[in-house]
């Protein structure tokens, strides 16, 4: 097993951090590998704001659900789906950019910041350093875009904590590899699968929290998707140029 691999099978979200700085270096590098994930038609429709001032760090971990580690760590990195340079390129070249009429912008958008982040926390833990995801970053999105001076067709779509960690952390049990990889057709018949792994997660929730939390996955998820808990995304999306309505 090459040292790539140990790296992505090593990972585990944090959530308490120390304020040690973070060599500029080391940032760098993680911007330029997340720069290299692929994109779609080469239109690297990814824009990564840092933010370090103190005071915008808090201000993000309250808008987000108070969530303390943002506050904590010593750099927060927002990911945005950013078509605002494509419009640019329409400009220059006198071209009606129309593809944020469409749902396909969204998917687009959200894809490449995915890819773009996963590059990201490979690099960042392969440095040594901690990570944990922020999709509470959607919670309440205009007063992101207006802290983050956001323009048009430019959308806050997930942050990433960035620092070093304190305290234990475990790295989470997954599916069985059956039960997310399917060979020529999707495999409908996944009860069994995820009801051996609701037990999994319960005994890892039971170790993790000393008992606090004994939740299923299947509890969890359901719990989570009874609501739309992000409800001002689409409203935020149309403010910002995003139609989606072909």
């Amino acid at each position: 097993m090459n040292e790539v691999i140990k790296t992505l099978l090593n990972h585990r979200s944090v959530r308490s951090y120390s304020d040690k700085a973070i060599k500029k270096e080391d940032i760098d590098l993680i911007i330029k590998a997340a720069q290299q994930a692929p994109s779609s038609i080469d239109g690297q429709q990814v824009t990564i704001i840092s933010v370090e001032d103190k005071e915008k760090k808090y201000k993000l971990s309250k808008l987000v659900g108070d969530q303390k580690y943002i506050d904590e760590a010593p750099i927060f990195l927002v990911f945005c789906a950013d078509f605002y340079r494509a419009k640019i390129a329409g400009e220059i070249t006198g071209e009606k950019i129309i593809i944020t009429d469409s749902q396909e912008a969204n998917l687009v958008g959200a894809v490449d910041v995915g890819l773009a982040m996963g590059n990201a926390i490979a690099a960042a833990e392969s440095l040594g350093l901690n990570i944990v995801p922020i999709g509470g970053i959607r919670k309440e999105p205009e007063e992101v875009i207006e802290l983050l001076g956001l323009p048009e067709y430019v959308f806050p779509m997930v942050g990433l904590v960035l620092g070093y960690g304190e305290g234990p952390s475990m790295v989470k049990p997954r599916f069985k590899p059956e039960v997310i990889f399917h060979k020529e057709r999707y495999n409908k018949d996944l009860l069994q699968g995820i009801k051996d792994y609701d037990k999994v997660i319960e005994d890892f929730m039971t170790k993790a929290t000393g008992g606090r939390d004994t939740k299923s996955w299947s509890e969890m998820m359901s719990g989570t998707y009874k609501t739309i808990y992000y409800p001002k995304v689409k409203d935020a999306l149309e403010k910002q140029g995003f139609k989606g309505i072909k």
